[in-house]
């Protein structure tokens, strides 16, 4: 049944746009961050405008924690072409690169050249040209974002990308998806319920997103257009219906459902909507995640006696213990490359995000600064996880890197923020 919004939520949702946003403050950086000077971009217009595009891109970059960004304050110059830049000037600053660029209207919108000085080598690294329309200023800010980074550190960007959470107010009597850029920026409504909301994920195309709504008064799985805003419910079973996870391909959901006693893993085909039963233990077995053949899941279970992680062959049903340090593991993620594997893991009464390298089984604790700290997500280069974790009287989201250097903060103004999940790169 595919259910179209009211026109009064989508009053409700346009009203509700401009509400404040997550903010990221960097707590721990690179100790070898890399000394950069992003120069304000020269505009070539009459009028102001809507986004600070160089402002963009030095946020993005400093909040990476991979680069340590000079103030604005600190620059002795403003350069904006290559034949204006004295290389001896950045160099006795102590910068490593600069970014210099200029912005003009196009038809349609807007074009932004930048360029990419290397200040000791006294190269041009790079020279690009972007164009967009008017409302995509701020995207084509996280594009060169992206196409800086990976530039000078050989890892994909990941600034444009979007993440999804749930929200709830301070009475916790009504419950919000969210949608927003991998900054906090330009945060959206995607649906309000005072029914809980659990388990947002999405499809590996970035269009849709998968979650868990108890509007119905049981539990079930929908899918939401982003463009759109329109809903389907895929599926509603008897007993209880948790954790959706789209295969990488995007034709399988992995799903969890108690419907015959204790929680299992099922999968969903989605082209013809048939359900499999994967999993059949005494145990609970919960919180499905495909790997990247299309073939394989990991997941965690009780069988063992505590919540250990699990890997699941979806054809053969063979299954095998991955994570045996310590007696709480839970809710794995694993990293694009298959070499690493993200998880919950208590460290005491404690609960943090580790690392585990899934060729030599070493484990990382990666956060400890944080505490309660659930539901990571790993960004899709591989790099940073972002997960919910406690402070203070709320839920707040926070980031890690994957070995442990890199760390921020989320916070919202409004009630708690958890179940983040980072989006693909589209």
């Amino acid at each position: 049944m595919v259910i179209r919004w009211f026109s009064v939520l989508l009053i409700f949702m346009l009203a509700n746009l401009s509400r404040a946003e997550l903010v990221i403050e960097v707590t721990q950086g690179k100790q070898s961050a890399i000394p950069i000077a992003i120069v304000p971009f020269q505009w070539q217009g009459s009028t102001p405008l809507p986004e600070d595009v160089s402002g963009v891109v030095a946020n993005d970059l400093g909040s990476s924690g991979y680069f340590r960004v000079m103030p604005e304050a600190n620059m002795v110059a403003r350069p904006t072409a290559v034949d204006q830049v004295s290389y001896s000037d950045w160099r006795n600053l102590r910068q490593d690169f600069l970014v210099i660029g200029r912005i003009s209207q196009d038809a349609g919108g807007y074009a932004v050249e930048f360029h990419v000085l290397d200040v000791h080598q006294k190269v041009e690294l790079l020279r690009h040209r972007v164009k967009g329309k008017a409302s995509q200023l701020r995207d084509i800010s996280h594009y060169i974002s992206d196409y800086v980074f990976k530039k000078l550190t050989g890892i994909p960007g990941v600034f444009a990308t979007k993440l999804i959470y749930v929200t709830t107010n301070r009475q916790r009597d009504r419950f919000n998806l969210n949608y927003a850029d991998a900054d906090g920026a330009r945060e959206q409504l995607i649906f309000t319920s005072k029914q809980p909301i659990i388990s947002p994920a999405w499809a590996p195309d970035g269009k849709k997103v998968a979650y868990v709504s108890f509007e119905s008064g049981r539990s079930a799985i929908y899918f939401q257009e982003l463009a759109t805003g329109k809903r389907e419910m895929v599926l509603q079973m008897k007993g209880s219906t948790s954790a959706p996870a789209f295969s990488p391909d995007g034709t399988k959901l992995a799903f969890v459902n108690s419907n015959l006693g204790n929680p299992d893993i099922y999968v969903l085909d989605l082209n013809t909507r048939k359900t499999e039963r994967l999993t059949n233990h005494y145990a609970i077995d919960t919180e499905p995640q495909w790997l990247t053949d299309n073939r394989r899941l990991v997941f965690t279970s009780s069988r063992a006696g505590g919540p250990q992680i699990y890997e699941l062959d979806s054809v053969t049903k063979a299954v095998k213990r991955l994570t045996y340090e310590g007696n709480y593991n839970a809710r794995a993620r694993v990293t694009d490359d298959g070499r690493k594997l993200i998880y919950v893991h208590r460290v005491g009464e404690n609960f943090h995000i580790a690392s585990q390298d899934l060729r030599s089984g070493m484990v990382q604790t990666l956060t400890t600064d944080t505490q309660l700290d659930e539901s990571p997500s790993v960004a899709p280069n591989g790099s940073m996880v972002i997960y919910a974790a406690s402070e203070a009287d709320r839920s707040i989201l926070a980031a890690v890197s994957v070995d442990g250097d890199v760390k921020f903060r989320l916070p919202s103004k409004y009630g708690d923020v958890r179940e983040p999940a980072w989006s693909p790169i589209f």
